[in-house]
């Protein structure tokens, strides 16, 4: 079976992307100079390690260097402002601490030397309640293992290609760290992670990136509560095992290569209670093994997802597929995914004996889905009255014979999710207790596209998420 050219596409994608950020970081930054240094470095020299020093608000020109045991701690937000030739900040010690900063990188630095707001390459770190701007990557861990990058809001560089610059949070060969509480945008990759395992990331938003999470080579994993939107290409999970996505959204990825959660070469992988909406390809699943979706919530996506035959043992259970164009794009001659109890919007069998399940299983291929695996182009048609007719005389005439993809026992009416969290974000949620009946309306507009096409479709995603 020849692949489709949108899956080949997000494919070659991905395995591009493994292959261009699969390098060594670069050589570590060490003392700055007396040109770049900040007027800071003389007050840090003369601490005792493990001393607190709090700085006074005001403006500090310039780089430096902590390389023993301290708490650094700003006082009325004092603004680092770096030289532009390097990292601002550059830790080299363990137990360090730097809180409350205003960190403005100029723009400066170099790539291939991982110039950031904050380097650090020493073990426990804390970076908490700092905002960091203009700088190539925002807070850049090396073998930091037993660090945290809590409560920071991390701004890139406006404008310029995903290409010139670096991610918002950058953890390389590190272990057990956290990353909590964190906004990040306008970054090549939110949050990257290479050989970096046993952490925490939650309660995180990303937007406006290239990918929200970029991943690879790292494992047991925890991602809960955190907001992925509005990237070129989504995320992107790759060669890893044994990670936890619980409660995440993943929200309006599009373009042609875009998906919102991409897992590739990745085993046991759990997913539960995650919203993925209004994404080109919702979940995307190639070279897996034993991962298993259970009551999330894909919505509005161009197809809902993209299984290779190389994804094996792969179960999806108690989910709900709301307003997609398409329920799933196979690509090769084999299924081998247990669809168990999901609620189909699309699907039209009745529940005649109220048991909640429909009378006959559905089936999630059809003939018109075979030739969007084939034809791009056939997107342009899916949503209308031929994609629809000719699924239907399909299903009375067999002259194809697709892959049957089929769930047994799909629910009739859509499951009340209540531990999904609600697609406006963060923000949104909060105010969900407090306005109660007002969610449904704010639901409509996010997916007023989804309305307008299939009402019926969008008053049952309102009543899933009903709190």
């Amino acid at each position: 079976m020849r692949i489709g050219c949108a899956a080949a596409f997000v494919l070659v994608a991905a395995a591009a992307a493994a292959q261009d950020h699969m390098v060594a970081p670069g050589a570590l930054e060490g003392r700055p100079d007396a040109r770049t240094v900040s007027p800071l470095q003389a007050l840090i020299d003369r601490a005792a390690p493990g001393a607190r020093i709090e700085i006074a608000p005001g403006t500090y020109v310039g780089d430096f260097i902590i390389d023993k045991p301290l708490v650094l701690v700003g006082r009325g937000r004092p603004r680092l402002v770096g030289s532009g030739a390097g990292s601002v900040v550059r830790v080299r010690a363990d137990d360090v601490v730097i809180e409350g900063f205003d960190i403005d990188g100029q723009k400066g630095g170099d790539l291939g030397r991982d110039s950031s707001g904050i380097h650090v390459y020493g073990e426990r770190a804390t970076v908490r309640d700092c905002r960091i701007d203009n700088a190539l990557f925002g807070v850049y861990l090396r073998e930091a293992h037993g660090s945290a990058v809590e409560d920071c809001v991390i701004t890139g560089i406006p404008g310029r290609d995903p290409g010139e610059k670096g991610s918002g949070i950058h953890a390389y060969n590190t272990l057990r760290f956290r990353f909590v509480n964190n906004v990040l945008r306008d970054v090549r990759d939110a949050l990257y992670l290479q050989n970096s395992s046993n952490g925490v990331v939650r309660g995180n938003t990303a937007r406006d990136m290239r990918y929200g999470l970029h991943y690879m080579f790292s494992d047991d994993n925890l991602f809960e509560d955190n907001t992925f939107e509005n990237g070129d290409a989504g995320t992107a999970v790759m060669y890893s095992e044994r990670i936890i996505f619980r409660r995440n959204r993943f929200l309006r990825n599009r373009g042609f290569a875009s998906v919102g959660l991409l897992l590739q070469q990745c085993d046991d992988v759990l997913a539960e209670d995650n919203f993925i909406g209004d994404n080109a390809r919702g979940i995307f699943l190639e070279g897996t093994i034993r991962n298993t979706f259970r009551r999330n919530i894909v919505a509005q996506s161009d197809i809902a997802i993209v299984m290779f035959a190389s994804a094996t043992e792969t179960r999806f259970e108690g989910n709900l597929f709301m307003a997609n164009m398409s329920p799933l794009q196979l690509v090769g001659k084999r299924a081998d995914a247990n669809f168990d109890g999901n609620y189909w919007s699309d699907n039209s069998e009745p529940d005649l004996d109220g048991d909640g399940r429909s009378d006959r299983p559905y089936r999630l291929t059809n003939v018109f889905d075979h030739f969007r695996g084939n034809l791009t182009a056939a997107d342009l048609f899916s949503d209308g009255f031929a994609a629809a007719a000719l699924a239907t005389a399909e299903r009375a005439f067999p002259v194809l014979q697709p892959v049957n993809a089929l769930d047994h026992a799909p629910l009739a009416r859509p499951p009340v999710l209540r531990d999904v969290p609600r697609p406006e974000g963060r923000e949104g949620r909060a105010s969900v207790p407090v306005v109660g009946a007002s969610g449904a309306a704010l639901l409509a507009g996010v997916f007023v596209l989804a309305a307008r096409r299939r009402p019926r479709q969008a008053r049952g995603l309102r009543r899933s998420l009903a709190p």
